[in-house]
């Protein structure tokens, strides 16, 4: 890492012509670099992103692109000593930077692996199924997604100067989008060797990765549509990004992760001396201390039955005088510094506004027991308020640090009531033991926040706490908290993507998707499919069966064999007064396995396992003495990037005697290369 910080433009490291400005330890007040972006070519950044990084990715499947975040997480986990060490400089500790690096990774890893399984080893996404739009069945309908021809650009906070970028690159790389990062500059040292070391790696392709270390400039005036701002910051530049022309009228999508008043309901179920008590002040606690409390889903609001709060604020003291705030380089602080004096300030600030209508309780802002500089380091003891009955500031202002605020309700409807008032959260948390409370609670809070926590004695130990946002979870809230949306699993891939319904014939539909659709061409040959290799399966091979009379005996001999003797396969009397049978049929299963019998080639060859059946669903009745018939169709066919065999989805009809379908489903198999 250079002392002044360098952007990565077009291709190669930019450093600004002036001195920058500099960026100050947290806890120590030393200059840890500069910064400055004065010179730097946005609109070049954003040309060799369209015109280098997005053509070298959407020339990758999902398999393709997640095999490079996995090699990239990897890559990375290798540094991590490197990263701990100068995250020591933004205040973290120990601790705090294990959420932010090892966070980061993590959400690396879950999308490679979220890419391969969930995704298709192909370039689009289908999204539902087929629509018969005509009667006749030579019109048909389906949606699906494609990459966007544009840049994801995403301008991070301060607080995670690693997950914060990792968590936004994951899904926009897996959807072909190359990303420009813009971090906050107190912390941008630490995103910068990030970003130094993914370059250096080579594992993305070039284009896929830019870094703007400084003022973003222009930006925005370079973007159009197709393009992507992600956002997480504060309310204010929130509005000033969605008042900017090019996401007012130029199609720029804009998604916001904003300010966010999050709370935590100790149920009104809760004794003192349940294990929920003990379970909602370990997690208050640490919301207000892991990162010194600069966490935007941090607990701001403490939710508690009038006749807990008093047990619950003395807890609080009580578990918070054992915590050590000072230089993180310290083994034994447990909560370092905030990012700079400056956001010290504002947290005194927001401190002194709540305190219009609520008491100090727990703590000293402009004191306390501190190891290390006060004057050079900022760092801020915890503090706890007491607010007043009807107060309004802790519903509106938001202490970006180790500050909570307990307020408290009469009923369950009311704590409620309470937590709406923050007018949209990113997360909340229940604590309690009782069923009717948290389905009541969760329901009513359900539409103000992203996501809810229901915390109780069962899940504890596994429990990932209030304030982390998970890789296959949705991150955002509505209102307050931005109205955006990120991570989620596939989710936060399509949320990059664009849906457009396909209209067509079953042939080019067929074409298009690369799935063969109902209605579509039929190739039937004197070989049989499970003779054909991955390599010269071709999509609509089919074979058609010789029908099978299906007998009583059939029936009778599965039902003693398997043990499935419900009485529409045994009782003659019974299953004629059943109004959907009248009279004995066969088992489901039996038609399937019979089936199966009906379109397999027994020879070793090429096919090697049957994994699987999908939307399997039994359509008409087959009696005794009926015959069935099988067409199966090569509906799918996706190779392995890593196996030498891929996967084979077969379109499977069964039909009785008189053509009508009584089981339809989807056969999977593994098929050698």
């Amino acid at each position: 890492m250079s002392t002044l910080l360098e952007s990565y433009a077009a291709g190669t490291w930019f450093r600004a012509a002036d001195g920058g400005e500099p960026l100050l330890d947290a806890a120590t007040g030393d200059e840890v670099a500069r910064i400055s972006s004065r010179g730097l070519d946005i609109g070049a950044m954003v040309r060799h992103a369209r015109e280098t990084g997005g053509p070298a990715i959407t020339a990758l499947t999902f398999h393709q692109r997640a095999a490079l975040l996995k090699n990239l997480a990897k890559h990375l986990t290798a540094q991590k000593d490197e990263f701990y060490a100068l995250s020591l400089h933004t205040g973290a500790t120990t601790r705090d930077t294990a959420v932010d690096v090892d966070g980061g990774i993590g959400t690396l890893f879950s999308f490679a692996s979220k890419g391969t399984r969930e995704l298709p080893n192909d370039t689009i996404v289908l999204d539902g199924g087929v629509e018969k739009i005509g009667k006749a069945g030579t019109f048909v309908g389906r949606h699906l997604y494609t990459s966007r021809p544009g840049v994801a650009v995403q301008i991070n906070a301060f607080n995670f100067p690693v997950w914060g970028m990792l968590e936004k690159l994951a899904p926009a790389f897996l959807a072909g989008l190359p990303t420009i990062v813009k971090p906050a500059s107190q912390t941008a040292y630490l995103t910068e060797l990030v970003v130094r070391r993914i370059v250096e790696s080579g594992i993305l392709p070039e284009g896929a990765l830019q870094l703007i270390a400084g003022s973003a400039g222009s930006l925005l005036d370079e973007l159009t549509v197709q393009d992507s701002v992600a956002f997480t910051g504060s309310a204010h530049t929130a509005g000033i990004l969605r008042r900017h022309p090019n996401v007012v009228d130029g199609g720029v999508v804009l998604g916001v992760e904003a300010d966010s008043l999050n709370c935590s309901i100790l149920g009104p179920d809760v004794q003192p001396d349940d294990p929920e008590f003990d379970l909602f002040i370990k997690g208050v606690v640490t919301e207000m201390t892991v990162k010194a409390g600069q966490k935007c889903t941090a607990i701001r609001r403490v939710l508690v039955p009038q006749n807990r709060e008093d047990a619950v604020i003395e807890a609080l003291r009580q578990r918070l005088a054992k915590v050590t705030v000072g230089d993180p380089r310290d083994p034994d602080v447990r909560m370092g510094a905030l990012a700079s004096l400056g956001q010290r300030d504002e947290v005194r600030k927001a401190v002194e506004a709540l305190r219009a209508s609520a008491d100090i309780v727990i703590g000293d802002p402009d004191g306390g027991p501190v190891e290390g500089d006060t004057e050079r380091g900022a760092f801020l003891t915890p503090l706890v308020l007491r607010a007043h009955n009807g107060a309004q500031e802790p519903h509106d202002v938001e202490p970006f640090g180790p500050v909570s605020t307990v307020l408290t309700y009469q009923t369950a409807a009311e704590a409620v009531a309470l937590a709406a008032r923050g007018k949209g959260s990113l997360a909340a948390s229940v604590v309690t033991h009782d069923p009717a409370v948290a389905r009541a609670v969760v329901l009513g809070l359900a539409p103000w926040h992203g996501r809810v926590l229901v915390l109780d004695r069962d899940d504890a130990k596994e429990s990932t706490g209030h304030g982390s946002p998970l890789p296959m979870l949705v991150h955002g809230g509505p209102g307050r908290a931005g109205g955006g949306e990120e991570l989620g699993g596939v989710r936060a891939v399509l949320h990059h993507m664009q849906r457009t319904a396909v209209q067509a014939s079953p042939d080019l539909l067929t074409a298009i998707t690369g799935q063969w659709t109902t209605g579509a061409t039929q190739h039937t040959e004197d070989v049989h499919p499970f003779r054909k290799s991955l390599a010269t399966l071709r999509i609509g091979d089919t074979i058609r069966s010789a029908p099978r009379t299906v007998s009583r005996h059939d029936i009778e001999h599965f039902a003693e064999f398997t043990g499935d003797t419900f009485y529409a396969h045994t009782d003659a009397d019974a299953a004629a007064k059943n109004p959907l049978f009248g009279g004995i049929v066969a088992h489901g299963y039996l038609v399937v396995s019979l089936a199966a019998g009906l379109f397999v080639e027994p020879s070793p060859g090429p096919v090697l396992a049957n994994y699987g059946v999908d939307d399997l669903r039994f359509l008409t009745p087959v009696k005794a003495d009926d015959t069935i018939a099988v067409t199966l169709t090569v509906k799918q066919i996706s190779p392995r990037n890593t196996a030498d065999y891929g996967e084979v989805r077969w379109d499977a009809v069964v039909t009785n005697q008189d053509g009508a379908p009584v089981a339809t489903y989807d056969v999977l198999t593994l098929v050698a290369k």
